[in-house]
C-alpha cells in the first residue's frame, strides 16, 4: 500500500548514505510481517470452521474483526504518530502485533472465538501504524530519484510474506488428517472434543514464534537511530466540501470492494478448492512444492493458495513495469476486466479449470491497491491526507464482504464467487471513467 511520491510534501527531508542501510531493511521488514499477518488469515477462516465449530459464515467474521481494526485506528494512528513522531509509533505498532499474536495461546486453550477475534482486531490494530508509517520512511531513506524504486522493492516482500502464509498454514496448523464437522458429529462426544481441541491448539506455535519474531523488530527499532520526518507548518484544511470531488467519492468505493474481493477470495480459496476439485492439483503445484499423496486434500488446496500468492508477487513485479508504459486508469480497467471474466467463467465451470481461472486472477489483482489510491488523492491539494485517510479507512471492506460472501456461499459454494465478481465490475467502472478529476466549482 504505498504513498505515492507526488504526494510528499516539498519540505519533507531526504535522507541519503550508506549509514541508512539498516533503517531501510528495518522498514522494509514491516512490509513483510504485515503481509503475513493478512496471508493467515485464509488458513484461520477454514481451520476454525473445525477447531471451533463454526459456518462459513462465521469463519469470515475473521477477516470482519482483522480490517475493522484498520477503519478503527486509521485516524488516531496517524495523530499519534504525528505527536510522538514515526520511531515510537512504529514500536507501538509492532507491541501491539506481539500482543495481539500472542494472545492467541490462551485463545486456543480456551477454544474461544471471540477470544480469537479480540487478538485478530489488536493486531490489525498494530499493523495500521505499521502501514501509516512505513511509505514515508521508505521515501526518505535514500536518492530521491530512486524513492519509487524502493517502495516497489519494499512492497515485493508483502507479496513474499503472501506466499509464505498458506504455506505456513499447510505446514504447521493444517493437520494431515483431514476433519470436518460432519465427520466429528459422528464421533464420540469426549473424542470429538479432543480433536477439536488439538486443531485450536495448533495455531499456538506459529503465532508465538510471530510473536517472538515480531518483538526482535521492536528491540531492533529501538536500538537503532531513524531519522524523522519533520512536519510542515500545520494546515488549516478540512472534511469540508472533500466529497465533492467525485473522484475521491467513487475510488473511497472502489479500494472498499477491492479489499473485500480479495479477502473474500483469498478467505475462502481453500473451500473453492477443494469443492471444484478436491483432490486434483496442477503438475506445476505438485512439482514447486513436491506435493505426496500422505498429504490431506486440505494442505494440497493450501499450497495452491500459495502458488496464487506466487502469481500476485510477480503480477507486482510486472505491472510496475507496465505502469511505466500505460496509464494508471486504462490498465487498472484492463486488469478488473479480466478478474471479472476469470471470476465468471471459475463461477459457471468446475474442477482443475475453474480453480485454474481462481488462480489466476491473482496475477491481475496485484496492482489494484496502489492504482487505486494513487487515482483517488489526486489534485485534492490541502486536503490530500484527509482524502488518503478516506481511502485508508476504506480497507473496511474487508471487514464488510468477507461474512456477505459466507452467507452466499451457503446457497453453494460456488456462489461465493458472486460477491467478487460484482466487486470488479465497479473497479472496472473507476479505471474506465470514475477516476477523472472534474472541476470542483464555487
Amino acid at each position: 500500500m504505498a504513498l505515492p511520491t507526488s504526494e510528499i510534501p516539498a519540505s519533507t527531508p531526504q535522507h541519503t548514505g550508506k549509514k541508512y542501510l539498516v533503517p531501510f531493511i528495518l522498514v522494509t521488514s514491516l512490509f513483510f510481517l504485515w503481509g503475513l499477518a493478512n496471508s493467515l488469515n485464509g488458513t484461520l477462516v477454514k481451520h476454525f470452521q473445525t477447531a471451533l465449530t463454526l459456518t462459513r459464515a462465521q469463519a469470515g467474521i475473521v477477516d470482519s474483526a482483522f480490517y475493522i481494526g484498520y477503519f478503527v485506528m486509521a485516524i488516531p494512528a496517524g495523530f499519534v504518530l504525528n505527536k510522538i513522531g514515526y520511531k515510537k509509533g512504529i514500536i507501538i505498532g509492532l507491541l501491539l502485533y506481539v500482543l495481539g499474536a500472542a494472545l492467541f495461546y490462551p485463545a486456543a486453550e480456551l477454544r474461544m472465538y471471540g477470544f480469537f477475534l479480540t487478538a485478530l482486531f489488536i493486531i490489525a490494530c498494530g499493523l495500521t501504524f505499521l502501514e501509516t508509517a512505513a511509505n514515508p520512511y521508505v521515501i526518505i531513506l535514500g536518492d530521491p530519484a530512486t524513492a519509487e524504486r524502493r517502495i516497489n522493492f519494499s512492497q515485493s516482500f508483502n507479496g513474499l510474506a503472501t506466499v509464505l502464509g498458506p504455506v505456513i498454514g499447510s505446514l504447521f496448523i493444517f493437520s494431515a488428517t483431514e476433519y470436518s464437522n460432519d465427520v466429528l458429529n459422528t464421533m464420540d462426544a469426549a473424542q470429538a472434543e479432543l480433536i477439536r481441541l488439538e486443531e485450536a491448539r495448533s495455531v499456538q506455535m506459529p503465532y508465538l514464534i510471530l510473536a517472538g519474531v515480531v518483538l526482535l523488530v521492536a528491540i531492533l527499532f529501538s536500538l537503532v537511530k531513524m531519522p524523522e520526518i519533520s512536519s510542515p507548518s500545520e494546515s488549516t484544511a478540512s472534511m469540508k466540501g472533500i466529497f465533492r470531488h467525485k473522484h475521491l467519492v467513487f475510488g473511497i468505493i472502489a479500494q472498499f470492494f477491492y479489499v473485500g474481493a480479495q479477502a473474500s477470495l483469498w478467505a475462502f480459496f481453500v473451500d473453492l478448492k477443494l469443492f471444484l476439485a478436491h483432490d486434483g492439483s496442477f503438475g506445476v503445484v505438485r512439482w514447486i512444492y513436491q506435493l505426496s499423496d500422505t498429504m490431506s486434500a486440505t494442505q494440497i488446496a493450501s499450497y495452491h493458495a500459495s502458488f496464487g500468492f506466487i502469481l500476485f508477487m510477480v503480477g507486482r513485479f510486472i505491472g510496475t513495469w507496465l505502469l511505466r508504459k500505460f496509464e494508471a486508469s486504462k490498465l487498472l480497467a484492463v486488469y478488473a476486466a479480466i478478474c471479472f471474466g476469470l471470476t465468471g467463467l471459475a463461477w459457471l465451470t468446475s474442477g482443475l479449470f475453474a480453480v485454474g481461472c481462481i488462480i489466476l486472477s491473482y496475477f491481475f489483482l496485484s496492482i489494484m491497491f496502489p492504482t487505486i489510491f494513487s487515482l483517488s488523492i489526486k489534485n485534492l491539494g490541502s486536503q490530500v491526507k484527509l482524502g488518503s485517510s478516506l481511502v485508508i479507512m476504506a480497507i473496511a471492506g474487508g471487514a464488510v464482504l468477507p461474512p456477505i460472501t459466507g452467507l452466499v456461499s451457503q446457497t453453494g459454494m460456488q456462489n461465493a464467487l458472486i460477491v467478487p465478481w460484482i466487486a470488479y465490475l465497479f473497479i472496472f467502472y473507476f479505471g474506465w471513467r470514475g477516476y477523472r478529476v472534474h472541476e470542483i466549482k464555487n
